[in-house]
Parts: structure tokens; C-alpha cells; sequence
């Protein structure tokens, strides 16, 4: 049950940060939830990438995990 709820995390957080660096690629002054950092835009999507990777590693390790467990097919 861990792994699932740790693979639903890492899924939410890839989804969300990845369309906030889509918005700010379309519309530079955009910032969407990371816009009160105030580091610009370069910082600001260098975050977004990152976030996302963040979501990424989380939900594929998560799903290794459940899967070593017999969870996963």
C-alpha cells in the first residue's frame, strides 16, 4: 500500500509540474506555483525540470518496489 501511494505522489507531481513548465514555455510571465520565488525564468523552469524529474525517479521507483513485492505483473 506504501509503494501505491508513493507512486500516486510521484505521478500527481510529475503531472503538475510538467504542465506549469509548458505554461511558462508558452507564456514567460506565467509562473504558475513556483512564481513566488522571483528568480526569473530561467531558475523557474530549471525547477519545473526538476520537480519533475523528482516525480519521475519517484513513481519508477515505487513501481519497481511494488513490483519486487509481487504487486505488480
Amino acid at each position: 500500500m506504501k509503494y501505491d501511494i508513493l507512486q500516486i505522489i510521484g505521478a500527481t507531481l510529475m503531472v503538475v509540474f510538467a504542465q506549469g513548465a509548458i505554461r511558462l514555455l508558452v507564456d514567460h510571465d506565467s509562473t504558475g506555483l513556483l512564481g513566488r520565488l522571483g528568480g526569473g525564468f530561467a531558475l523557474t523552469l530549471t525547477l519545473y525540470a526538476a520537480l519533475v524529474a523528482v516525480g519521475v525517479l519517484l513513481t519508477g521507483w515505487s513501481h519497481t518496489r511494488a513490483k519486487a513485492l509481487g504487486r505488480r505483473g
